[in-house]
């Protein structure tokens, strides 16, 4: 059975410059207020507080969206989930496959053939050899690109691109998948499909964690959310509920 278990878990980055607000503003990419708690701890390294004691237990069922601000934790959470970044205090545990749809492009070389990413991506997505072969019919008959996929990728446009990296990850369907906001780039056409795609896919998941501002995405995929702020959850709750604390954290009129 599918879960995943967080207990206490917090992230820090180090930050190595010097003590100036300036240059640490510059540095950190975003003014201080919007960013997580920063503190010195030397004289030439600071401490960004992504993530703070943060305790989380999904279970099947569970359609759970992250709000909040950007810099609030939600990505840096994401990437907790998904096994990027290992806790550096507390624990995580899961059960399940997980996919994250957060780094599409992860795994793609861009010297190699479609056909080649294809399988290096899979692989990357922890399949076989074999498996990862499997998902080339898929992959041909969503893209459409024909012959460019006997080509190296760097000759493909952006919007090739996009729709050969989108087909391999949303090619398996996982027990827990990640996201972080909707597919959103492309043309018209490419973003109906992938809609459609990612409405199928997130009805077979069995959790779905999904980051967005858009109250919409977020009353229509998910049953429960969280709100994130300066890497601490400081609410978690119905989706309305959630929704109505942050707005009135950010003084936004019902």
């Amino acid at each position: 059975m599918a879960h995943i278990q967080l207990s206490n878990v917090s992230i820090d980055f180090p930050v190595f410059t010097t003590r100036s607000r300036g240059l640490l503003n510059t540095v950190l990419g975003l003014p201080m207020r919007d960013k997580a708690r920063v503190e010195a701890s030397g004289l030439r390294q600071v401490s960004v507080h992504a993530l703070r004691d943060v305790s989380l237990l999904l279970r099947p069922g569970d359609r759970v969206g992250l709000i909040g601000s950007n810099g609030a934790g939600k990505t840096t959470l994401l990437r907790v989930l998904s096994g990027v970044y290992e806790p550096m205090q507390g624990e995580l545990s899961f059960s399940g496959r997980i996919a994250a749809l957060t780094d599409i492009m992860l795994g793609m070389d861009v010297d190699a053939t479609g056909y080649d990413n294809i399988i290096m991506r899979g692989i990357v997505m922890g399949l076989t050899r074999k498996q990862a072969m499997g998902l080339i019919p898929s992959v041909e008959a969503f893209t459409q690109l024909g012959e460019h996929l006997q080509l190296p990728v760097r000759t493909y446009s952006q919007g090739m691109l996009l729709r050969l990296a989108f087909a391999v990850s949303t090619s398996v369907v996982p027990d827990i998948l990640l996201m972080d906001e909707m597919i959103g780039a492309g043309d018209a056409k490419f973003f109906s499909q992938a809609k459609e795609r990612i409405n199928g896919l997130i009805e077979q998941v069995s959790i779905l964690v999904l980051a967005s501002h858009n109250e919409v995405i977020l009353k229509s995929f998910c049953n429960r959310a969280l709100v994130l702020k300066d890497g601490c959850v400081v609410m978690d709750g119905s989706v309305d509920d959630a929704l109505a604390f942050h707005n009135i954290q950010q003084g936004v009129s019902p």
